[in-house]
């Protein structure tokens, strides 16, 4: 009865009514969440124009959204960066706020720990594209602990091989050597191929008849691309079309640098990929595929937590 009459006491039933009155104002007025974007005008126009610089012309529509929704985000991103204020335990921004310190010429008499201060005083962190980028990607690294891709599986990367078999094919490969004409020399070349042939020279010996070539007079193992680097699209085209053997001279074939009379020493023709020699890709670009899925998972469920205006 005793305890019964303490709860009478008013000062009892207005700790009471006060707890209650703060849990129904957090539960039927809570605190409105962070406000995500738009993005600045101008920030929207150097994102058209880093596109048109790479791309050479505008974004669609579509793309532009994308490169929007990126951007916000890498806004949103940021923003859970500095409500866990990883700024203040990272060395790598410590570092580059007492660089701008030094930058701005403010660090004269001052030890790093006071310029460190002063930098956070000052806000240095939250206008540094370099500290920006480095705790967007600290929270994606945290975001990936708590979310894993799982690791690509043997059935995926036997499913990815049989998908991508003519995307994985193995280009054809060539070894050659060649005694190059220069332009100058084009009128010499019927010469030059005849006595390589009368006396039966090797390429190596045959080389003593070359102007001189820079890239060099032996190749080996190049694939088109390879030795079209060395030799110019066209002459790889010419090389093709001449239907090389291996242990035999072709040519004369023309490139964008004149003549060349070209021995094949080996030719492998293009064949189907060996799933052993495309597993370690398969399974890079599966996992590549699995993080940036697990990512985008993370950084969706990120957004609830904030009004993230387009």
């Amino acid at each position: 009865m005793r305890f019964l009459s303490r709860l009478k006491r008013p000062w009892i039933h207005f700790v009471v009514a006060g707890a209650l009155l703060f849990w129904a104002r957090g539960v039927l007025f809570p605190e409105p969440p962070t406000v995500i974007g738009p993005l600045p005008e101008a920030r929207v126009e150097a994102l058209q124009q880093q596109w048109f610089a790479t791309v050479g012309r505008m974004p669609s529509e579509e793309q532009m959204q994308r490169m929007v929704d990126a951007e916000l985000d890498r806004e949103v991103m940021f923003q859970r960066a500095l409500e866990l204020e990883l700024h203040l335990y990272d060395p790598v921004i410590h570092q580059r706020l007492l660089r701008n310190m030094h930058f701005l010429q403010l660090a004269e008499g001052k030890s790093d720990e006071e310029l460190y201060e002063q930098a956070l005083e000052m806000r240095l962190h939250l206008g540094d594209e370099v500290v920006k980028r480095r705790m967007i990607q600290v929270v994606e690294q945290l975001m990936l602990a708590a979310n894993p891709p799982a690791e690509p599986a043997e059935e995926e990367m036997r499913a990815e091989f049989e998908s991508r078999r003519e995307e994985l094919r193995r280009p054809p490969r060539y070894s050659i050597e060649h005694v190059y004409i220069n332009r100058e020399r084009e009128a010499e070349v019927d010469a030059i191929i005849g006595e390589i042939q009368a006396r039966q020279l090797t390429p190596e010996s045959a080389r003593e008849l070359s102007s001189p070539f820079l890239p060099g007079y032996r190749f080996n193992s190049q694939t088109p691309d390879q030795l079209a680097r060395h030799f110019g699209a066209a002459f790889l085209l010419n090389l093709e079309q001449a239907n090389p053997v291996a242990g035999e001279w072709a040519g004369p074939i023309r490139s964008t640098y004149g003549l060349h009379y070209v021995y094949v020493s080996e030719f492998e023709p293009s064949r189907d990929a060996r799933f052993d020699e495309v597993r370690q890709l398969l399974q890079r670009d599966l996992a590549s595929r699995a993080r940036a899925a697990a990512l985008a998972d993370s950084i969706a469920a990120l957004r609830e937590e904030y009004e993230v205006i387009q």
